[in-house]
Formats: structure tokens, C-alpha cells, sequence
């Protein structure tokens, strides 16, 4: 199968979406499942991950009917309140969701750099194993350092890096965050996704040779055993459409062998996320 591993849903209020600034106005509409099945279709996608963009169990319930109800919306990523004293009791309140597959905190938006390091954050994150979910990391590149230390506190829990940590492409900076990528790849049981990166450069000006050296890099770093495409539709749309980003992205694998491109492709997705 090939697997977009990362996308999002939303109907746009702006209470709810605050993030989105007056430079983002492409984002605010609904982005709803009968929008994105068109752009999938027509790049011989054959499922994705719906992963949450608001920090809320009502979105949460949202993406899960919208799996529900579609069958090309393999799994969720969602949100649950992990530095809650009462996150274990809502966590056995979606135990028997089979299309809950990981969780994830807009640690990127936290003013403390060291905000993954927190002690009641990391108490939650250390039941998430229990049910078997992913935990997605949503970091700037500015993070990594202390994402590195989290991830050693939690050795058996399986991660997955969202867009290949925010590098920053606009500015063509390269470290640290390039030592840290090589040194983040060395704990297996971390993967990566090859997503989010054409809004890393700048928007209207970026060339695809300002993308693929840090596309190479976290290639290089993590492997195609353990990366994975995703569009980060419709946020990439600030920058790239979603066939030109699935083209871009199948032509930076070209040079791999049918099976490598198939691991990132979807090989990947369905063993980390357990869709298979």
C-alpha cells in the first residue's frame, strides 16, 4: 500500500484554529475526508493517517468517526491531555478504539523549550506503551536537544518524528540541527516522516534544491527502514500543492531500490503504526 502518514482534518472557526495567522488564509476553510480523497486518487494513494491539529478530545472523536466512516483513513493520531493527573482513566476510555493508533502534543507551540521534559507530561507519556500507541513528536528544530533526553526516558516506547524536525530551510542553517538528527537516529525506536518541509523554506521563493539537502540528511540518518511519506495537507499548501509535494517526494526516492521506496512509501507506516 502507499500511505500518506500524515494529514489533517479540521472545520475552520478561529477560535478553535488561533495559530492560523493573516498570512494562512488558504487554511481557513474546512478541510474535510471528500477534499482530501480526491488529491489521494489522484496520486495513487491508497490510505492515510489522519493526525490531530487541535489540542482538544473533541477533535480527537472527530478524526475517529471520520475513520469510521471512510475507509481509506487507516488510523488517527490524536490528543489526549497527557500531563492530566486523570490521563490513564481517558486513556482506558479509548482502549477498544482499533483506529486509534498514536497521540500527539503541539509540543512545537509550548513556550518552554524544556516543556518535554515536564514531569506530569512524562508521567503520561510513559503509560502511552501500555496501549500499544505511537507517540508522534511535534518539535522545532530548537527542540531537539531536549527531545533527545525524552526519548531516553522512554526506551521501549515507539516514536515517530514529525517533519524531519523543522530544520531551518528558509534561513539555509544546517546546525545543529543536522548532529542532532544523526545523533536522534541512533535510538531505534525512533522513526521519521518525510513531511512538513517545503514550510520550513520560504513559502513563495523556495527552489526544490533548498529542500533536498535536509531531505537527504534525514534520509541518510534514519534510513528507508525507518522513514515514512507524508503530505502535512493542507498546511503545505502555504507552499507546495499535493500532487507536486508526492511527485517531489517520489523523485527524491527514485534512485533507491523498489523495495526501499516501498518502505517509505507505505512499508514503514503499516509496521509503526500496526496497520498490517
Amino acid at each position: 500500500m502507499k500511505i500518506d502518514s500524515h494529514h489533517h482534518f479540521w472545520k475552520y472557526d478561529p477560535q478553535t484554529y488561533p495559530w492560523m495567522n493573516d498570512q494562512m488564509e488558504i487554511l481557513k476553510k474546512d478541510y474535510l475526508p471528500e477534499d482530501l480523497k480526491d488529491n489521494i486518487l489522484a496520486t495513487n494513494i491508497d490510505g492515510v493517517i489522519s493526525v490531530q491539529a487541535d489540542q482538544s478530545l473533541r477533535e480527537t472523536e472527530d478524526l475517529l468517526t471520520y475513520a469510521e466512516a471512510h475507509n481509506f483513513i487507516l488510523g488517527v493520531v490524536g490528543w489526549l491531555p497527557l500531563a492530566d493527573s486523570s490521563v490513564k482513566k481517558i486513556m482506558e476510555s479509548y482502549a477498544d478504539q482499533s483506529l486509534l493508533k498514536g497521540i500527539r502534543h503541539v509540543v512545537q507551540d509550548e513556550p518552554n523549550d524544556q516543556f518535554i521534559l515536564g514531569k506530569e507530561f512524562n508521567q503520561g507519556v510513559s503509560l502511552i506503551k501500555k496501549f500499544n500507541w505511537v507517540y508522534d513528536i511535534l518539535i522545532f528544530e530548537r527542540q531537539l536537544g531536549p527531545t533527545i533526553q525524552f526519548v531516553d526516558q522512554h526506551p521501549d516506547q515507539v516514536f515517530v518524528l514529525d517533519h524531519i524536525a523543522k530544520p531551518r530551510i528558509g534561513e539555509a542553517m544546517m546546525e545543529p540541527w543536522k548532529s542532532q538528527m544523526y545523533e536522534l537516529a541512533k535510538r531505534e525506536n525512533v522513526s521519521c516522516k518525510l513531511s512538513g518541509i517545503a514550510t520550513e523554506a520560504k513559502w513563495k521563493g523556495w527552489k526544490e534544491d533548498d529542500l533536498t539537502p535536509y531531505m537527504e540528511i534525514a534520509l541518510d540518518a534514519f534510513g528507508p527502514n525507518r522513514m515514512m511519506f507524508g503530505s502535512d495537507w493542507p498546511v503545505a499548501r502555504l507552499a507546495i500543492e499535493y500532487g507536486p509535494w508526492v511527485d517531489l517526494c517520489r523523485g527524491f526516492i527514485s534512485s533507491l531500490s523498489v523495495d526501499e521506496q516501498a518502505l517509505i512509501e507505505g512499508g514503514v507506516a503499516e509496521k509503526i503504526y500496526g496497520l498490517i
